[in-house]
């Protein structure tokens, strides 16, 4: 199994990644000069490594393959799912984390030994927060600041999410190479950090029902009245301004990996 993962790997980067080759050289004999790409070590680009980790992007499992003596290109898949309630303003909220999100990097070992530099990207395949929302007839309420109950006959419900830019550019340092350039040492517990720069979370607040001045008193559909779809744009900016800080996520992650 490993000689097969190393040849098919090996094929892959020949075929993605072609090598210039040095001009002939006069040798004083019919044998052609060694081309300029062989050099000491050559013969082990292609290995390949894979891991399991642990991450503020959930759990991960990501894979290496050597180029060359200083460098991997590496990628994975990480998922992390959270469920919690809360309130805010009035409304309750069923909130859900779910990080789905792939990731590539270059790696970048400049000394050929453990510590890295690795610049990458990450994106997300699904929707990384969500909640659902829901407000109890005759419930008081607010939106943008404005105050207003939830019309028993047809009580407040509603959606929302948090999305950032689908793809981020991330760098990360580290130590631990899935790869390792000792021979004979297939262990190895990666540890990186870093940041990806997910760019200013988009809030994205819907709500149905109807809301009234006071219980039971001139009650009227949230879609029909444009007051209080520009109260509900308020409200995104407000959840939108709280969550700024979360533009720059922090990346930081403990693994196990192993070379065939």
């Amino acid at each position: 199994m490993r000689e097969s993962l190393r040849s098919l790997v090996t094929v892959c980067i020949l075929i993605t990644f072609t090598s210039a080759r040095a001009p002939s050289q006069s040798t004083g004999s019919d044998v052609p000069a060694a081309p300029a790409h062989i050099s000491e070590g050559s013969g082990h680009a292609g290995e390949v490594g894979i891991g399991v980790k642990l991450s503020l992007l959930g759990a991960g499992a990501e894979a290496a393959v050597r180029l060359t003596e200083h460098t991997n290109v590496r990628a994975g898949f990480n998922m992390i799912k959270y469920s919690r309630g809360f309130d805010k303003d009035g409304v309750a909220y069923n909130g859900e984390l779910n990080f789905q999100t792939f990731e590539a990097h270059l790696d970048y070992f400049p000394w050929a030994k453990s510590f890295h530099i690795s610049p990458g990207l990450l994106v997300y395949a699904a929707d990384p927060i969500t909640a659902t929302a829901a407000v109890p007839g005759n419930q008081s309420f607010s939106l943008g600041g404005v105050a207003y109950y939830s019309d028993p006959s047809n009580p407040v419900t509603g959606n929302g999410k948090i999305t950032f830019n689908r793809a981020a550019p991330m760098i990360t340092i580290g130590w631990g190479n899935l790869v390792p350039r000792k021979e004979g040492k297939h262990f190895s517990v990666p540890f990186e950090i870093g940041i990806a720069f997910q760019g200013t979370p988009k809030a994205n607040l819907s709500l149905a029902g109807s809301v009234c001045e006071q219980p039971g008193i001139n009650c009227r559909p949230i879609p029909a009245d444009p007051i209080i779809q520009s109260n509900i744009t308020s409200e995104q900016n407000k959840i939108k301004d709280n969550m700024t800080l979360f533009k720059v996520y922090p990346i930081i992650s403990l693994g196990i990996g192993y070379k065939f």
